[in-house]
């Protein structure tokens, strides 16, 4: 049996109806299990619980449960990373590799883990910083994934990758995709990377639309940090991101270094999480192709 939560935050996107709908049900659940709940203070008054701003939030309890799709637990994650309060995640998205609890199973799978009947799943994350020419340094910390894009024109950026204390490659394309195992099923995947288990410790090095077919996505050991230059190249301009968000631009005389995070995010799961199961449900993986052309030709 795990930890007995004594707090817990219920965060999501109030606007969506979607979301609006499951949160009334859930927090009309804990109500009536006389938990004590937090929410944010932008909440609709017809709630009683506690209220303070989102980034107050994860300093007071010690349970946050997200409801919306995996950006949603990524905004929830950057809350609760530095206070260690781990994170369950309501499925409202789209996909929800992260979110993996649907709304038919939330009131069921809430009071499995409310009695300390759950897993705990440690994710690594990866810290960008990025120092500036001028000694200047921004710090951003990703449970996905820290991304080199172009912006602004239709050219190519150059940049070279070190990784520990070998250099690696010069490359020319749209970017570069360091992700986590976590977010090894998102960015990454779409230009053509990895799928890794996210109990490794490990990264997955990614070219965006990479200008040779040679320049592959690899994978390598999270404990060592990895490199980024951009090169001079007429008319390109370009920027990091950090799960989705802008960062900064980068110049060429900048140096971008991405290494292992000290802090984790823990993810909660109800009994039954499966992984691969996760994997069959959102990738169609496991099913007999030859019925599915059946079925396909027969509504032809």
């Amino acid at each position: 049996m795990g930890k007995q939560f004594q707090r817990i935050a219920v965060m999501g996107r109030h606007s969506d109806a979607r979301v609006a709908e499951t949160m009334h049900s859930l927090l009309t659940h804990l109500a009536q299990r006389a938990v004590d709940v937090v929410a944010s203070e932008s909440l609709p008054g017809e709630f009683k619980v506690a209220r303070l701003p989102e980034n107050q939030i994860a300093a007071t309890v010690d349970l946050i449960i997200a409801i919306g799709g995996d950006g949603t637990i990524l905004y929830a994650a950057r809350l609760a990373s530095d206070h260690k309060v781990p994170l369950l995640g309501i499925n409202r998205g789209r996909l929800g590799f992260l979110a993996d609890v649907t709304p038919d199973e939330m009131l069921q799978s809430v009071d499995q883990v409310l009695t300390g009947n759950y897993t705990r799943d440690s994710r690594l994350q990866l810290t960008a910083s990025l120092r500036h020419a001028d000694g200047s340094t921004e710090v951003a910390v990703a449970l996905n994934d820290v991304v080199l894009q172009r912006i602004e024109t239709g050219r190519m950026v150059d940049f070279e990758t070190r990784i520990g204390d070998h250099y690696v490659n010069t490359h020319a394309g749209d970017g570069l995709i360091i992700a986590t195992p976590t977010g090894s099923t998102a960015y990454a995947l779409s230009c053509g990377g990895p799928i890794i288990e996210p109990g490794l410790d490990a990264i997955v090095v990614v070219p965006v639309c990479p200008h040779t077919l040679t320049d592959r996505p690899i994978v390598v050991s999270a404990a060592q940090p990895i490199d980024i230059r951009l090169l001079r190249r007429e008319d390109t301009k370009s920027e990091i991101t950090v799960d989705g968000r802008t960062v900064s631009e980068i110049q060429p005389d900048d140096l971008l270094r991405i290494s292992t995070a000290p802090e984790r995010i823990t993810l909660i799961h109800p009994p039954g999480y499966d992984f691969y199961g996760i994997l069959r449900s959102k990738l169609y993986w496991g099913r007999d192709s030859r019925l599915r052309y059946e079925q396909d030709s027969q509504s032809c």
